[in-house]
């Protein structure tokens, strides 16, 4: 009897740990497939992203275009595929960045002494404490729009917390007892930090960095939004978005399917780092324990 009321539990039990996994496995998928379409865009759709066809202007979705066509006739289903490669490389490459750079201020201020990390640390603060679309806002009123400042405006204000990160890990590292004993065995500073600290920082760097990418989507395409990343014609998600608003009342799709595009590229990116941080720390996800 015990064992007939058993079954069903588990069998519940099964399937709501599974739910996670599928979830994370199609998210994974979703992401690889927008990759994908970032890296060879011409395996999705031979059309031209910047070709208009008047005649066909504000045209629904339909078998000839399946998302419809803008303003002046540019099918958008085509642009918003060719847009994914404009949009992550913006995002990758702000990440990439903001991580070297948050990496080296990181060890320097964990490693060089009590000014270097006051003065990296308060600059650091400053930063964090602005506004970050504000931030960025001044950095391209400085420097001028366009796709590569965006990146370094999105860098800028994303490095810190890497930063951050990186100091408290090489701090930790630095006190701890394998390293202390290469220190006694005569290893220099800087083997220490290449085959130390840098390698045990990276895991949680990476997860970090991992997230970060969707957070640098978002804004890269908020700044092409306002004007001040990717200019157009560039087939840019954030900028179509802003050129379909005008026209949402007659053709919703040319707004509605770039900002879906960066919603479900966020959400995957999202679920994947998440899944990426429990496997990197041993989490085992369907039974809650550590891995051994």
């Amino acid at each position: 009897m015990t064992h007939a009321i058993d079954t069903p539990r588990r069998r519940i039990a099964g399937a709501a740990l599974s739910r996670p996994r599928l979830g994370r496995w199609c998210a994974a998928l979703v992401l690889a497939l927008i990759v994908l379409t970032a890296i060879a865009p011409g395996l999705f759709t031979s059309g031209v992203p910047h070709e208009a066809d008047p005649l066909a202007a504000l045209r629904a979705p339909s078998g000839a275009h399946p998302f419809g066509t803008d303003a002046i006739g540019r099918d958008v289903f085509t642009r918003v595929v060719y847009g994914a490669r404009h949009s992550l490389v913006a995002a990758v490459g702000a990440t990439v960045l903001a991580v070297t750079a948050g990496t080296l201020l990181g060890l320097v201020a964990g490693l060089a002494g009590r000014i270097a990390d006051e003065i990296i640390m308060r600059l650091a603060d400053i930063t964090l404490s602005l506004p970050t679309l504000l931030l960025a806002l001044l950095v391209l009123t400085i420097t001028g729009p366009g796709t590569l400042n965006s990146i370094y405006a999105i860098a800028l204000y994303t490095a810190p917390g890497y930063a951050r990160l990186v100091r408290v890990q090489s701090m930790v590292i630095r006190r701890s007892g394998y390293v202390e004993a290469a220190t006694a065995l005569g290893l220099t500073r800087a083997r220490i930090v290449v085959r130390h600290i840098v390698p045990n920082a990276f895991i949680p760097l990476l997860v970090l960095a991992t997230i970060e990418v969707g957070t640098a989507l978002v804004a890269s395409s908020s700044l092409s939004f306002l004007g001040l990343g990717a200019r157009p014609p560039a087939p840019e998600w954030g900028a179509m978005l802003a050129g379909g608003r005008d026209y949402f009342s007659v053709a919703w799709w040319i707004a509605v399917f770039p900002g879906a595009a960066i919603t479900l590229t966020v959400l995957s990116i999202t679920v994947v780092g998440g899944a990426l941080q429990r496997r990197l720390e041993g989490l085992d996800p369907s039974g809650g324990g550590r891995n051994r």
